[in-house]
């Protein structure tokens, strides 16, 4: 079936990437499958990050499904949209449809994006990982996909206003080769290699930043271990 609303949803986006001046550093992209299902796999730092994790398939001529909270799609501008871009509503409190949806998708060869973080990280830092994702994989015989965002923060983020100003920031992409589980490998050890690998690829785009703080006040989206002034992580649950 013809895609008559993701091409020029994308071609919008990639013409305000312009307006905003967006610098991009994006490495990786070979790694995305040019057929067959995915589960796309990203850190979590800015409610546009589904923009940008689907900009990483976009070499390989791939469209990615995203999974998002249900309220999205009930939204009367936002709702139609995500509907006839073939997102994967999520309703927190009855899961199991999604998943067996994603599953579904991912068995006829699409590519399906998660956020095993669940939320938003506000220390930007990684988060533990849903497992979610892993069993997904598994069920459907498809690999992971790891993809890690860097500067996407800089626009917009939990607990701050907007920023969509031609402010020229950098954003740095960085995606992984593809990593499937091993013969007997349980979910959640194929998620924590998964959350390690990620990992690695979030101190490789931070490492390539091309750009630190403007002044003192701009230190809020740098983690404390990288001198910024982003809250501590949580402590994780044991």
């Amino acid at each position: 079936m013809a895609e008559l609303v993701y091409p020029p949803v994308i071609r919008a986006a990639l013409t305000w990437f312009k307006v905003l001046d967006l610098r991009f550093d994006v490495e990786g992209t070979e790694h995305v499958p040019r057929r067959g299902g995915a589960v796309l796999v990203s850190n979590h730092i800015s409610y546009l990050d589904f923009i940008f994790a689907g900009r990483a398939a976009l070499p390989a001529k791939r469209l990615v499904r995203f999974m998002a909270k249900e309220s999205v799609f009930r939204h009367r501008v936002s709702g139609p949209l995500m509907r006839a871009m073939k997102h994967i509503p999520v309703d927190r409190t009855a899961g199991l449809d999604a998943y067996r949806h994603a599953v579904r998708a991912l068995r006829g060869g699409e590519i399906v994006g998660v956020f095993p973080e669940a939320t938003i990280s506000p220390s930007f830092t990684l988060k533990e990982f849903k497992t979610g994702a892993a069993r997904m994989a598994q069920e459907a015989g498809v690999p992971l996909l790891p993809v890690a965002l860097w500067g996407t923060q800089r626009l917009w983020t939990k607990g701050r206003p907007r920023d969509f100003g031609r402010n020229h920031f950098p954003v740095t992409i960085r995606v992984g080769a593809p990593l499937r589980a091993e013969a007997g490998e349980s979910v959640a050890a194929l998620t924590e290699r998964l959350r390690e690998r990620v990992q690695g690829l979030l101190e490789s785009a931070q490492r390539a930043y091309p750009a630190g703080p403007r002044g003192p006040q701009d230190t809020w989206w740098l983690p404390a271990h990288l001198g910024g002034t982003a809250p501590l992580p949580a402590p994780q649950q044991p």
